[in-house]
């Protein structure tokens, strides 16, 4: 569980919601499909909250809406993979950032198995096969550390970023 930081210094208002999302719309980032198969099923979701934390042990984070459609299998299953896509893959990110049905996600795409078990794109620009080892829960999200056990993808391949509520094609 995240620490909590005490401090004796009145903290500030914090700033609105429609304020966060404004200025969070500013902030690019990556586009990435993250994708998970086990026992409690077969599930992903697009998501632009995927950052690295450390080299040793290789770990990322990624963040999931308590409330998403995905969440149920993200929270059984112990695999997963962060496919981070490019303009190919544009189609594909959009059904798996919507309310389209899991299956018709999936069918739109090639995958294949990682050693994890967790869904791997074809042609993504990376795919990072990883465990869940540590979760933590903060506001509406769970924070998800996971541990990188393969790499895949195509390197000269563009990639794709979200800014400003959009997709952006970016140059190798």
């Amino acid at each position: 569980m995240a620490e909590t930081l005490k401090t004796e210094i009145p903290m500030p208002p914090h700033v609105s919601q429609e304020d966060f999302k404004a200025g969070m719309a500013r902030l690019a980032g990556a586009v990435n499909i993250v994708t998970t198969d086990g026992p409690a099923g077969r599930s992903g979701f697009t998501a632009s909250a995927v950052c690295s934390v450390t080299a040793e042990p290789p770990t990322l984070l990624v963040c999931i809406n308590r409330s998403s459609s995905a969440m149920a299998a993200f929270a059984g299953n112990t695999a997963l993979c962060v496919n981070t896509v490019g303009p190919k893959h544009k189609d594909v990110a959009m059904l798996f950032g919507g309310k389209t049905p899991m299956d018709e996600r999936f069918d739109a795409a090639e995958w294949t198995a990682g050693q994890t078990g967790a869904p791997i794109l074809a042609d993504a620009v990376v795919s990072f096969d990883c465990t869940i080892t540590e979760r933590a829960s903060v506001g509406s999200h769970d924070v998800l550390f996971c541990e990188i056990h393969g790499i895949a993808g195509d390197p000269d391949g563009p990639g794709l970023a979200y800014y400003a509520r959009k997709f952006h094609e970016l140059e190798t």
